[in-house]
């Protein structure tokens, strides 16, 4: 079955840095689009970036120069490293895959930026 584990979060200073980390498992991770998702505390969840399986990438606006998507196929992995982080950041970030029609959603990771 497929399962997406996040991890990487924790708390941070504004201006500081984290790496996000999902590890696929179930399904053939070199040939599938991944995405990063972000959910705030009283609000919809929100797309954040994707990574194809040719490696091209697409940011939502708020994260563009800040935010890196990468994956590394061997080890099915995806990453997003988040730098210059704001509080308004703050958020669950969730792992995503949609895989023969069906979403997929990792249990996600807790980033909280604060002084």
């Amino acid at each position: 079955q497929v399962q997406l584990v996040e991890s990487g979060g924790g708390l941070v200073q504004p201006g500081g840095s984290l790496r996000l980390s999902c590890v696929a498992s179930g399904f053939p991770f070199s040939l599938y689009a991944m995405n990063w998702y972000r959910q705030a505390p009283g609000k919809e969840r929100e797309w954040v970036a994707n990574i194809n399986s040719r490696g091209n990438t697409n940011y939502e606006d708020s994260v563009k120069g800040r935010f890196t998507i990468s994956r590394d196929n061997a080890k099915n992995t995806v990453l997003l490293q988040m730098n210059s982080l704001k509080p308004e950041d703050t958020a669950v970030y969730y792992c995503n895959v949609v895989s023969s029609y069906i979403t997929y959603w990792g249990k996600g990771t807790l980033v909280t930026v604060s002084s």
